[in-house]
C-alpha cells in the first residue's frame, strides 16, 4: 500500500503544466513541381512564410543568432519540403565523413524535427550538412537526454546540398509515408537547430537555456497546415534480402553453423493507418550490423549495448523506455567518441535479449536465429500510442538452447499535456523440449508515471514493475522513482530504486538484484562573463546501494566540478569516496580468474579521482578520455579510458578506441588493455568501408571487423562483411566468416 502512495502522491503533485504560448506558422500547400537541387529558384520558397529568427544557444542563450538561418515550409499531396538557407562567415565546414547518420556536435549541420502528434514527446528527425550529407533518427520522451535520441532508425527521403560564399543552403523532400501522423491533423510541432563551427555557434528556432539539451521538444513551435492531411493511400514496403556467407569454427569443428550458407528473407512495412504501423520480418538476417565496440568492465555487474537491428527501432521507447537509468545531468555530450555501453540500471525488456548472446571465448555478440517477428507499434490518437512485439526464436542444439517465443504488449496514455502513464507485458515461453536449468516461462506487468512540464524545468518517473515466474522466491518486484528540477542556474535530482531479490526479468537488463538504491544529485551552474570559460558547474553526486540483512553494500560519493570551454571543450572532474561490500568472490584484477580473487564478505573503503575530458571536436584531432587514479578496493588503480579520432574531411576518419588499466592489488597485480583501431572511409555518399581491430587482453582476443557498404538505390545497399577471431597468444584463428548480402527496399 506505501508503494502505491507514493506512486500516486507522484503523480498528483509533479504534474503541474506551464504553458509556453507560441503564434504558429502557416504552412501553404503547393502545386509546383519541386526541384531538388539546393538552389531554392522556386516560386513557391519565394512566397513562402518565413520563420522567426534563430536564437542562440552557445556560447550565449540570451541573444539572438549573429548568423541567421531562413527556413521555409511547404507541401504537396505526397511530400513536404524544407528549404533553407544558412548564414556563416566563410565556406571552411566541417563535416566527419560522406557517412549517413552523423552525430551533430563538432560538424556544420541543420537538424529538423517534426512531431507529428503535436505531444512534445515523440518527433521525427531529419538533419544535413553543407556536403549533402544526411541523418535522420528518432527522438522519444521529449528529447530531455541524450539517452532518448535513436540514430539506427532509417527510412526514405531525400536531401540536396549547395554551397556559396558565406552561405550553404539546402532542400529538402520528406515523404508523408515515412512520418506517422493522424489522418486529417492540421497541427504539428516543429522544431530546428544549427551547429556552425565557423562562427563557433549553437543555435535554435526557440530560445532555449543551457541547462536544456538542445534536442529538447520541449522548445517547439507551432506549424498549422493550410490544408489538413491525407492518408497517403498505400502504404506498403516490403525489403527482402539475399545472401551467402562461410563460416567456420576452428576451435569446434561439429558446430553446425561451419560450412556455405545461402539464405534469404526479408522484411516489410505496412501502414495500418497513417500513424500505426505493422513490421513483419521473417528469417532475418543481422550479420551486416556493425560491430559493437568493446568495453573492460571492471565492475561486477553486466553493461549493455545499444540496439542497432532495423526490425527493432521505430517506436523502440514504447518497448525498452520502461525502467531506471543512471543518468548524470553534468556530464558533458561526448558524441560518437564516447563509450557504446549503456546506462540502464534495470529494464523489464531488452530487445538485444532476442537473437543475441554473448560469445564467451571472445567477449564478442553472436547471433541466434529469429524465425518470424511481428511488431505494431504506433499512435491510435492524440493520446494513446500501443505496441504489439511477438518473435520466435529457433532452437540451437549444438548450443543446447530451445525454441524460444517473445510476446510484449505496451500501451502510453498522454496526461498533463507532456507526461504520460504506461503499462507493459512481456512473456518468455519455452516452446519444445526444456531444458532442467531453465523456467519454462518468465513474465513481467509493468505500470509507469513519467513526468515531463511544460516548462521543461520537471522532469521524472514513478515506476512498479512484477515478475511472474514459476521460481519459488520472494520479492519479484522492482519499483522506483526518480524526479529533476532543472533550471538555468541549478539541477536537482533525486531518485530512488528498490530491486527485490527475486526480480528476474530474463527478456529485460537486471544487472544485479536484491537492492536498494538511493542517488541524489545537486549542481549549480555559473555562465562567466569569459573569454575561456563558458559555463562552470560544480556540486555534489551521492550513489548508494543496501541490500536487506547486510546494510549498506556500495557507495560513491564527492564533488564534482565541470569546466565549458568557449571552444566547446568540456572536463568533468570527480573526487569519489568509495565503499564495497563483496557479497560474492569478485576477481577484481579482472584475470578471469587466473589470479586470486577478493574474498567474499570483505568491505574496501577507497578514496580515488576521476574525470571526463572532451576536447574541440571541431578540429582534425579529436580526444575524449576518462582517466581514474587513486586507491582500488586495497590496493590502487592507474586507468586510461577513451577514444582518438583523426579526421581526414570529407574520406573519412582514422581512430582509436582504448582502455588501459593498471590494478595492484593484495592478490596480486595485472595489467587489462583494450585496443580497438578503426579506418572509416567514405568514397561517397553512397560507398563506405569500414575496418574495426579489436585486441581485448581480458579474452586473449583480437576481432577484425571489416564492413564494405554500397548503398545503391534509397535504403537498397549491398554489404560485404568480413569477420575474424584470433587467440591472441598463439595468434591461432578461433573463428572467421565472411558474408555477402543484398538488400532492396521497394514500396508497393
Amino acid at each position: 500500500m506505501q508503494r502505491l502512495l507514493l506512486f500516486i502522491t507522484f503523480t498528483l503533485v509533479f504534474t503541474q503544466n506551464f504553458a509556453q504560448d507560441q503564434q504558429p506558422l502557416i504552412v501553404h500547400p503547393t502545386t509546383e513541381q519541386i526541384k531538388l537541387d539546393g538552389v531554392l529558384d522556386e516560386n513557391v520558397w519565394k512566397s513562402s512564410e518565413k520563420f522567426p529568427e534563430f536564437w542562440q544557444l552557445f556560447p550565449k542563450d540570451s541573444v539572438k543568432a549573429i548568423y541567421q538561418s531562413d527556413v521555409f515550409l511547404t507541401y504537396d499531396d505526397k511530400n513536404i519540403y524544407i528549404g533553407a538557407k544558412m548564414y556563416t562567415k566563410g565556406n571552411k565546414y566541417v563535416t566527419p565523413s560522406f557517412r549517413r547518420d552523423f552525430r551533430a556536435g563538432g560538424n556544420d549541420n541543420i537538424t529538423f524535427l517534426f512531431d507529428t502528434f503535436n505531444d512534445k514527446t515523440n518527433s521525427f528527425l531529419f538533419g544535413i550538412n553543407p556536403y549533402g550529407v544526411v541523418r535522420e533518427a528518432l527522438i522519444y520522451n521529449g528529447g530531455t537526454a541524450n539517452e532518448y535520441f535513436n540514430i539506427y532508425w532509417d527510412n526514405k527521403w531525400n536531401g540536396v546540398s549547395k554551397i556559396y560564399d558565406n552561405y550553404w543552403t539546402c532542400e529538402i523532400a520528406i515523404p508523408f509515408s515515412t512520418l506517422r501522423f493522424k489522418e486529417g491533423s492540421a497541427n504539428w510541432n516543429f522544431k530546428i537547430y544549427r551547429f556552425d563551427t565557423q562562427a563557433n555557434e549553437q543555435t535554435t528556432l526557440t530560445k532555449m537555456t543551457q541547462n536544456q539539451i538542445i534536442m529538447n521538444l520541449g522548445y517547439s513551435m507551432p506549424i498549422v497546415f493550410e490544408k489538413p492531411l491525407k492518408k497517403t493511400g498505400a502504404n506498403i514496403s516490403i525489403i527482402p534480402y539475399l545472401s551467402a556467407s562461410t563460416t567456420r569454427d576452428f576451435e569446434n569443428p561439429a558446430n553446425p553453423a561451419n560450412g556455405n550458407r545461402l539464405n534469404f528473407g526479408g522484411d516489410a512495412k505496412i501502414g495500418i493507418t497513417s500513424g500505426l504501423n505493422l513490421d513483419l520480418t521473417a528469417n532475418p538476417d543481422f550479420s551486416n550490423v556493425e560491430a559493437d565496440r568493446q568495453v573492460v568492465n571492471l565492475t561486477r555487474f553486466d553493461v549493455n549495448f545499444p540496439e542497432q537491428r532495423q526490425f527493432f527501432l521505430e517506436n523502440s521507447d514504447l518497448f525498452t523506455g520502461f525502467g531506471s537509468f543512471n543518468t548524470n545531468p553534468f556530464v558533458p555530450p561526448s558524441g560518437t567518441l564516447g563509450t557504446s555501453a549503456g546506462n540502464q540500471l534495470v529494464s523489464p525488456f531488452f530487445t538485444r535479449q532476442i537473437g543475441i548472446s554473448l560469445d564467451t571465448a571472445t567477449g564478442t555478440n553472436v547471433q541466434n536465429r529469429i524465425l518470424y517477428g511481428a511488431r505494431l507499434s504506433g499512435k491510435i490518437d492524440d493520446n494513446w500510442r500501443v505496441g504489439l512485439l511477438n518473435t520466435q526464436t529457433a532452437a540451437d542444439d549444438f548450443k543446447g538452447t530451445p525454441s524460444m517465443n517473445y510476446s510484449v504488449g505496451a500501451l502510453q496514455r498522454k496526461v498533463f499535456g507532456r507526461s504520460n502513464i504506461a503499462a507493459i507485458f512481456v512473456n518468455k515461453q519455452v516452446l519444445g523440449k526444456e531444458r532442467e536449468d531453465m523456467n519454462a516461462y518468465n513474465r513481467v506487468a509493468g505500470l509507469e508515471y513519467n513526468l515531463a512540464s511544460k516548462n521543461n524545468q520537471w522532469t521524472g518517473k514513478a515506476y512498479y514493475h512484477q515478475v511472474f515466474s514459476p521460481t519459488d522466491i520472494n520479492e519479484k518486484f522492482a519499483h522506483g522513482l526518480a524526479l529533476e528540477y532543472s533550471i538555468r542556474k541549478l539541477i536537482a535530482k533525486w531518485s530512488h530504486d528498490w530491486v527485490g531479490k527475486g526480480f528476474d526479468a530474463e527478456v529485460g537488463f537486471v544487472p544485479r538484484k536484491n537492492f536498494f538504491r538511493i542517488n541524489p544529485t545537486i549542481g549549480f551552474n555559473y555562465f562567466p562573463n569569459s573569454r575561456i570559460f563558458n559555463r562552470v558547474s560544480y556540486g555534489v553526486a551521492y550513489d548508494q546501494y543496501s541490500q536487506p540483512g547486510l546494510g549498506v553494500t556500495d557507495r560513491q560519493a564527492g564533488p564534482f566540478v565541470r569546466l565549458g570551454f568557449q571552444n566547446t571543450a568540456n572536463i568533468l572532474m570527480t573526487f569519489n569516496q568509495n565503499f564495497t561490500y563483496l557479497f560474492s568472490d569478485f576477481d577484481a584484477l579482472r584475470s578471469n580468474r587466473k589470479l586470486p580473487s577478493l574474498k567474499r564478505g570483505s568491505t574496501y573503503t577507497y578514496y580515488n579521482f576521476s574525470a571526463t575530458v572532451v576536447t574541440d571536436q571541431r578540429q582534425k584531432l579529436a580526444l575524449f578520455f576518462q582517466p581514474l587514479i587513486g586507491q582500488y578496493f586495497d590496493g590502487s588503480i592507474v586507468s586510461l579510458v577513451g577514444n582518438a579520432s583523426y579526421r581526414f574531411q570529407p574520406y573519412g576518419f582514422f581512430s582509436v578506441n582504448f582502455s588501459y588499466n593498471d590494478i595492484r592489488l593484495s592478490t596480486g597485480k595485472n595489467r587489462v588493455y583494450l585496443v580497438g583501431p578503426k579506418l572509416d572511409l567514405t568514397f561517397t555518399k553512397s560507398l563506405f568501408w569500414t575496418t574495426y581491430v579489436q585486441y581485448n587482453s581480458q579474452f586473449k582476443n583480437v576481432n577484425v571487423n571489416s564492413r564494405l557498404q554500397w548503398r545503391f538505390a534509397p535504403v537498397s545497399d549491398f554489404f560485404l562483411v568480413y569477420t575474424d577471431n584470433y587467440n591472441s597468444e598463439t595468434w591461432m584463428p578461433k573463428n572467421r566468416a565472411i558474408l555477402a548480402k543484398v538488400t532492396y527496399w521497394l514500396n508497393l
